[in-house]
C-alpha cells in the first residue's frame, strides 16, 4: 500500500501581492528565517476552461525546482485533500497586514 502523499495551500506576499499556491512538500530551510518550497503543483492542462492567472503563475513558476521564502511573508500553510486555483491578488490593504520591521535610520552626510 502507497504511503499517501500530502499537499499543503501555501499563501505568501511578495512585491504587493498575494500569492497562493499548491505545493508537496515544505521545510525549515537550512537558511536562517526561510522556508522551502518544493513539488509545485498547479491544475491540469486538459481542463477546458483556462484560466490566465494560474497560467501567469505556471509561467512564472516553470523550471523552479525549490523557492525560499522567507518566514516573514508567509500569511498560512494548510495542509489540504485536493488542490484548487493557483492566484495572484493585489494586496488591498485591509486584509494583509506586512510584518513590522525596523525603521531605517537616515544616513548622515560625512
Amino acid at each position: 500500500m502507497a504511503e499517501p502523499t500530502h499537499l499543503y495551500r501555501v499563501i505568501f506576499q511578495s512585491q504587493g501581492q498575494v500569492y497562493e499556491l499548491y505545493a508537496r512538500d515544505i521545510y525549515q530551510s537550512e537558511l536562517y528565517g526561510f522556508i522551502e518550497v518544493e513539488g509545485y503543483v498547479f491544475g491540469k492542462r486538459t481542463q477546458v476552461v483556462v484560466d490566465p492567472a494560474e497560467e501567469k503563475l505556471q509561467s512564472e513558476f516553470e523550471g523552479v525546482e525549490r523557492s525560499y521564502i522567507p518566514m516573514h511573508a508567509i500569511i498560512r500553510i494548510d495542509e489540504v485533500q485536493k488542490e484548487g486555483p493557483a492566484r495572484i491578488k493585489e494586496i488591498k490593504g485591509d486584509k494583509v497586514t506586512p510584518f513590522p520591521t525596523l525603521p531605517v535610520p537616515p544616513k548622515r552626510d560625512s
